[in-house]
C-alpha cells in the first residue's frame, strides 16, 4: 500500500507532464504545420506575382516589336507604292530577329497583304480577328498621330482557331495540335485533342504621314508547346531547385484546363503536355474566374500552388497561369518537426520521472507517519502525536493532525462528561414521567368524584345563593386539573397513528367549521392562501385536526379576539406546507426556544396546561414532519407545518379521506 501510494504519485506526475508534453506536441506541430503551409501558400502567391510579370513582360515585347515595327518608313512606303514584294524580306527578317511565330501585314480594312511567315497566303479578311478589328475600330475613332500611335495599339492573349494556323504555316497548326493525355481528378471532357492554339498577339496601326490608316501590323507567338516563358519563370523564381531529385518549383500556361507550356514532368520524365487541371481548381478559375491559392494535386505529385485566370481582350477566361512548390517538402518539414517534439517529450518525461520518484519517496514517508498516527488514534490511543519538520504542507498537515488529536481528546472527555450528566437526567425524568403517569391515573377518578358532586350541588342550590359563585370555582379548578392530568396522560401515551392518504385543504377547512362560530373568533378575520391542487399525505387525520386546532386557538388567544389569522397552503417537490399566521401579542426570542417544551406556557396563568404544543410537536414528528415557529414581539406569529408529500399516490386511483 506504501509502494501504492507513491507509484500513484509518480504516475500521476508522469501524466501530467505526458498530458503536457502531447498537448503542447499537438498543438506545436499543428501550428508550426499551419505556418510553414501559409508561408508556402504565401510565397507561391508572390510566384505568382512574379510568373505574371513575367508573362506580362513577354507580351509587352511584343507589342513593342509590333509598335515599332509598324512605325518604319519602309513598311509606309511599301503600302502607300504598293510593292508588297519588296516589303516580304523585310518582315521576314524582323520576324526572326525578335522571334516572332507571326508578322502579319493587312490594309486599312483588315485584308491580308503579307504573311512574314506564310507570304504564299494572302488576301484573306480578319474580319473575325478581335485584336485587327479592335485597333482599325479605335484608329477610326478619333483622329492619330504617330505620337499618339501607342494608344490605340492593341496586346493581349489570344484562341488562334487551326484554319488561322494552317494560313500562318502548318508547322504552327502541327505545333498547336495536342492530344489529351487521362489525368486523374481531372473534369471528364468529351474532347479527345486540341486542334486550336493559345497566342500572346499585338496589333498596330500602320499611319501615312498625315495619321491616316493605312493598314494593321500584328505580331505574335504561339505559347503551345513553347516552354520559353515557363522555364524563364522556373529560373527566375526558383532557381532550377529540386528536392529528392523532383524539381522544388514549377510553371505552366494552360489552354483552358490543358497544359500546353509546362515544366511538371510526368513519371517518365517528359514535360506533361496534354495533361489536364484537377476539377477543382477547373471549377475554381475557369468557371468562378476566380484566383485558387491551395494544395492540389498536379499530374504526380501534390503541391502548393496559385493559379489565376488568362484572359482575351474581351475579359472572357481562355486560360489559365499556375505556379506551384513541391508539398512533399513541407510534409517532411512538419514530420521532423513533429519527432523533433516527440524526443522532446520522451526527454522531459524521463526527467520527471526522476524528479517525480524523488519527490513521491519525500512525501510519502510523512504521510506514513500520519496513517500510522492515525490508524492508533482511530484505535482510542488519543496521546497519539507527530513529529514535524519541515513548514510546507505536509508539516501544516502535521501540526493540524496534533491539533486535532488534542481537540479529540478534550471533545472526549467532554462528551463523556456530558453523557453521564445526561444519563443521569434522563433516568430522573424518566423516574418522574412513571411518577406523573401513575400520580394523574390516580387522581384522575378523585377529581372525576369532585366534578360530579361539585355539579350536582350546583343543580340543588338556586341562582341567588352566595355559596353558588365558591361552588363554581371549584367546579372549574377541578375541570382544569382534570384537563391537565388529561393532557399529561396524553404526551406520556406511546400511540401509533392511523395513516391515511388525505388532502390538507381539507383537512384545514373541516378545522376552520369547527371554531369559526365560536365567541373568540366573532372579531378576528380569517384569510385563506389555499394553493390547488395539493398533492396527496399520509397521516393521522384525527391527529393533524388537533394540531391545527391547538394553534389555531393559541393563535386567537395570542389576539385576544381581535385581528387577522391568515392560514395559507403550499407545495413543492418534496413536501406540503401549511403556515398560521396571527397579529397577535407575538413571542419573546428567549421564549421560542422552549415553545415545545412539555408544561411551558406563555398565556396568563390559569389559561393552557402548557401541552399542547408538546403533544403537537411530537405529532408532527411521528408523521416524519416539521413544525417552526417565526415570531416578533408586537407584531404576531407564524407557525409553520411541512409534511412528506406521497407523490405517488398521485399516480394511481386512492380514495381520499
Amino acid at each position: 500500500m506504501k509502494s501504492s501510494l507513491r507509484l500513484k504519485l509518480i504516475l500521476s506526475f508522469l501524466s501530467v507532464i505526458a498530458i503536457a508534453g502531447i498537448t503542447v506536441t499537438i498543438v506545436g506541430v499543428h501550428l508550426i504545420g499551419d505556418r510553414i503551409v501559409k508561408q508556402a501558400q504565401e510565397k507561391v502567391k508572390l510566384d505568382l506575382n512574379s510568373a505574371r510579370e513575367i508573362y506580362r513582360e513577354r507580351i509587352r515585347e511584343v507589342r513593342t516589336c509590333t509598335r515599332l515595327t509598324a512605325l518604319r518608313f519602309f513598311l509606309k512606303d511599301a503600302i502607300l507604292k504598293n510593292n508588297i514584294e519588296n516589303l516580304k524580306p523585310e518582315l521576314r527578317k524582323v520576324r526572326e530577329r525578335e522571334s516572332l511565330d507571326i508578322l502579319t501585314l493587312t490594309d486599312r480594312n483588315g485584308i491580308v497583304l503579307v504573311r512574314a511567315r506564310n507570304p504564299a497566303v494572302f488576301g484573306d479578311h480578319q474580319v473575325d480577328d478581335e485584336l485587327v478589328m479592335a485597333c482599325i475600330d479605335r484608329v477610326n475613332a478619333r483622329s492619330i498621330t504617330d505620337t499618339a500611335l501607342q494608344k490605340v495599339i492593341v496586346a493581349s492573349t489570344q484562341i488562334v482557331v487551326r484554319d488561322e494556323l494552317v494560313k500562318e504555316g502548318e508547322d504552327l497548326a502541327e505545333q498547336a495540335h495536342i492530344k489529351f493525355i487521362p489525368t486523374p481528378k481531372a473534369k471528364l471532357r468529351p474532347e479527345k485533342e486540341e486542334i486550336s492554339g493559345m497566342m500572346i498577339k499585338a496589333a498596330a496601326p500602320v499611319l501615312d504621314r498625315n495619321g491616316n490608316l493605312i493598314g494593321v501590323l500584328y505580331g505574335g507567338i504561339l505559347l503551345n508547346r513553347n516552354y520559353e516563358i515557363v522555364d524563364k519563370i522556373k529560373d527566375i523564381v526558383y532557381r532550377g531547385e529540386t528536392y529528392k531529385g523532383k524539381d522544388i518549383g514549377t510553371a505552366t500556361i494552360f489552354q483552358g484546363d490543358l497544359r500546353i507550356s509546362t515544366n511538371v514532368k510526368t513519371k517518365d520524365g517528359n514535360r506533361a503536355i496534354g495533361t489536364r487541371v484537377s476539377k477543382e481548381v477547373n471549377n475554381q478559375v475557369l468557371a468562378k474566374g476566380k484566383p485558387w491559392v491551395d494544395r492540389a494535386f498536379v499530374v504526380n505529385d501534390w503541391y502548393i500552388t496559385a493559379y489565376e485566370p488568362i484572359r482575351n481582350i474581351k475579359d472572357e477566361v481562355i486560360g489559365i497561369l499556375y505556379v506551384g512548390i513541391l508539398e512533399e517538402k513541407f510534409v517532411d518539414m512538419k514530420r521532423q518537426t513533429l519527432w523533433t517534439f516527440l524526443g522532446i517529450t520522451l526527454a522531459g518525461m524521463a526527467i520527471a520521472f526522476v524528479i517525480s520518484y524523488i519527490l513521491g519517496n519525500s512525501i510519502v514517508k510523512p504521510i506514513r507517519s500520519l496513517v500510522s498516527a492515525s490508524n492508533k488514534l482511530a484505535k482510542g490511543d488519543l496521546e497519539q502525536r507527530v513529529e514535524y519538520g519541515t513548514k510546507d504542507e505536509i508539516g501544516e498537515l502535521g501540526r493540524t493532525f496534533n491539533y486535532m488529536a488534542d481537540s479529540i481528546k478534550k471533545r472526549d472527555e467532554r462528551l463523556k462528561e456530558y453523557a453521564q450528566q445526561e444519563i443521569m437526567k434522563s433516568e430522573r425524568l424518566a423516574i418522574i414521567g412513571q411518577l406523573a403517569a401513575g400520580v394523574a391515573h390516580e387522581i384522575n377518578n378523585p377529581l372525576g368524584g369532585i366534578l360530579i358532586y361539585s355539579h350536582l350541588l350546583l343543580e340543588d342550590l338556586e341562582e341567588k345563593d352566595p355559596r353558588r359563585e365558591n361552588l363554581e370555582k371549584i367546579v372549574n379548578q377541578a375541570t382544569r386539573c382534570k384537563e391537565i392530568v388529561k393532557g399529561l396522560l396524553d404526551f406520556a401515551r406511546q400511540t401509533e397513528p392511523e395513516i391515511k392518504v388525505s388532502d390538507i385543504n381539507k383537512i384545514v377547512d373541516e378545522v376552520l367549521s369547527l371554531i369559526e362560530n365560536q365567541a373568540i373568533f366573532q372579531n378576528i378575520k380569517i384569510t385563506k392562501k389555499i394553493s390547488q391542487p395539493l398533492p396527496p399525505v399520509m397521516l393521522d387525520k384525527a391527529q393533524i385536526q388537533q394540531v391545527f386546532m391547538n394553534i389555531i386557538l393559541n393563535g386567537a388567544e395570542a389576539m385576544d379576539g381581535q385581528g387577522e389569522l391568515t392560514i395559507e397552503t403550499s407545495s413543492d417537490e418534496k413536501f406540503v406546507e401549511t403556515k398560521f399566521t396571527d397579529t397577535g401579542c407575538g413571542i419573546s426570542e428567549e421564549n421560542v426556544g422552549k415553545l415545545f417544551e412539555p408544561f411551558f406556557s406563555n398565556k396568563k396563568t390559569g389559561h393552557g396546561t402548557g401541552l399542547g404544543l408538546a403533544i403537537s410537536y411530537g405529532i408532527i414528528k411521528k408523521h416524519n414532519g416539521e413544525i417552526n415557529v417565526n415570531s416578533e414581539v408586537g407584531k404576531g406569529s407564524t407557525f409553520t407545518i411541512r409534511l412528506p408529500a406521497d407523490y405517488e399516490s398521485t399516480n394511481h386511483k386512492i380514495t381520499r379521506d
